[in-house]
């Protein structure tokens, strides 16, 4: 993977931890109940695939 491809990878990466960080601070704070559950198990997905993308631009 050429060194470009590798930056777009990570700042995705990056991108998807954060509204996970985002998305899980406001599910703990404003809501209740099932849409709590369901934003944060969203939030848990994005932050897998973020951490997934990571670990692909260091590879």
């Amino acid at each position: 993977m050429d060194p470009m491809t590798k930056m777009w990878v990570s700042l995705i990466g990056i991108g998807l931890m954060a509204i996970a960080a985002v998305m899980i601070t406001f599910a703990r704070l404003k809501t209740k109940g099932i849409i709590k559950f369901t934003l944060s198990f969203v939030s848990f997905i994005l932050l897998v695939f973020g951490f997934l993308c990571g670990l692909i631009a260091i590879i």
